[in-house]
């Protein structure tokens, strides 16, 4: 009996549930139970599994393309370059001397003709007027044989045989007369011989005095003049070339223009020879100038754009320096031959009419125009991307768009160039371009733009 009654007393302490919470929950409230768990795991599984594969999704960075109208005129090139002069000259001296006088800065203004350095020139001066001297006694002697014996000098020649003559005569009656005394034996055998030599010789005499005479009178042989022209040529040369050096220790301005470079200071070494770098040592260029009126752009065309120009084609050039003013240019000189290693080929734009904001080595952008007839076949609106935009797809020209985190293929067709860009067809303006993506991008790719979550 005691073990019931504690039976029933534990019973009195045990909790009724069923009566506490009013009965079991319904079915729908445990159904919905479990869904919630269901979807707070998956949630939990989507995360994981985004975070795991989401590092392969490639990260890109996008523009905006932004629709644009062709210029006026109809621009089928845009191309960037420097600025250079047409004709620029570096001036060296034809002579080794040391600068007595330079009288020109960097910048100044100078004419054709003006001396713009004179060089020490005590050396060749001596050396000229040595020369010089030369060619004078030359030019005398040469003179003096072309007019031959002067009538003095005949006259004298004349005198000179007559007295000759008149000599002889007399030591010929002197030997006879010695002759008959020896033979009657009054003088001797010495004083024969003694007038006997006399008149030989008077008469060599008078011989050698009668072809000076002649000679007087026909005149220098011509042989002996062309000798002397001869000497005289070989003089005025030597004096002709020293006077030349003596005149390169004045520089001078071969044309009109601007001073664009000064390379010798008063005292320094100029030489014609091999200039050195060292301090102090022997310099080559002098200045150098250009004729800043006559200015021209050289640009670097691409081989895939050079058949959009032609000789003479028009352009408008405009500077980085000063963008608002523009100026008219047109192709003057394309290179022969193309740069291999750059896959270019270079043309020189000729500026019309330039002015003083223009200088040599400046950036400058050159806008070439159509031609009437390609300018009527072109489109009219066009949308602009970056170059680094266009790819190169089975021989077409595509963008890859950033649509919905996907990269949507698009063909598009290249209507002109642009600084910094292309003016496509194909686009309606507005869309997310790609400009940086792994080459191996397709069509559909799941893609991550730079800088967003």
């Amino acid at each position: 009996m005691a073990i019931d009654t504690k039976h029933e007393e534990l019973q009195s302490l045990r909790i009724d549930r069923n009566a506490a919470s009013g009965g079991a929950p319904p079915v729908w409230a445990r159904r919905y139970i479990l869904i919630g768990i269901a979807l707070i795991v998956l949630l939990g599984l989507a995360a994981i599994a985004y975070r795991l594969f989401s590092r392969d999704v490639p990260e890109v960075e996008v523009v905006r393309a932004s629709a644009q109208s062709t210029d006026v005129g109809g621009v089928v090139l845009s191309a960037s370059g420097y600025i250079v002069a047409h004709h620029k000259i570096n001036l060296n001296s034809k002579v080794t001397g040391r600068v007595k006088w330079i009288g020109v800065e960097k910048g100044d203004k100078v004419k054709e003709g003006q001396v713009l350095v004179r060089l020490e020139d005590d050396e060749f001066r001596a050396q000229y007027e040595q020369a010089k001297g030369a060619a004078d006694n030359a030019r005398a002697y040469l003179e003096e044989l072309q007019h031959g014996s002067r009538p003095q000098e005949i006259q004298q020649a004349q005198h000179n045989l007559d007295e000759a003559r008149a000599m002889l005569v007399d030591d010929r009656l002197t030997l006879d007369r010695t002759r008959n005394l020896f033979a009657q034996g009054v003088l001797s055998k010495q004083a024969l011989d003694d007038a006997t030599a006399k008149f030989d010789a008077d008469q060599q005499r008078v011989n050698s005095l009668n072809k000076s005479f002649e000679l007087a009178k026909i005149g220098p042989r011509p042989e002996e003049i062309a000798r002397a022209r001869g000497a005289l040529e070989q003089a005025q040369g030597q004096a002709d070339y020293a006077k030349s050096l003596l005149d390169a220790t004045v520089i001078r301005a071969p044309v009109t223009g601007t001073i664009l470079e000064r390379s010798a200071e008063k005292g320094e070494l100029v030489t014609s020879g091999f200039a050195s770098t060292a301090e102090g040592g022997p310099q080559g260029m002098v200045v150098s100038l250009a004729d800043l009126n006559d200015l021209q752009v050289e640009l670097d065309i691409a081989q895939d754009d050079f058949a959009k120009l032609g000789p003479e084609q028009k352009g408008i050039v405009t500077t980085d320096a000063y963008p608002d003013r523009k100026y008219d240019g047109v192709i003057s000189e394309i290179s022969p031959e193309a740069d291999r290693a750059k896959a270019t080929v270079q043309v020189k734009v000729q500026i019309l009419h330039p002015d003083a904001y223009l200088r040599p080595d400046m950036n400058a952008t050159v806008k070439f125009l159509a031609s009437e007839s390609q300018h009527a076949s072109s489109q009219p609106q066009g949308v602009f991307v970056p170059t680094a935009a266009i790819r190169d797809h089975g021989g077409k020209k595509v963008v890859f768009l950033s649509f919905d985190g996907k990269a949507m293929q698009r063909e598009v067709k290249i209507l002109s160039q642009r600084s910094g860009g292309v003016l496509v067809q194909g686009l309606n303006g507005g869309e997310d371009v790609i400009t940086t993506a792994p080459d191996n991008l397709k069509n559909g790719d799941k893609i991550k733009i730079k800088g967003q979550s």
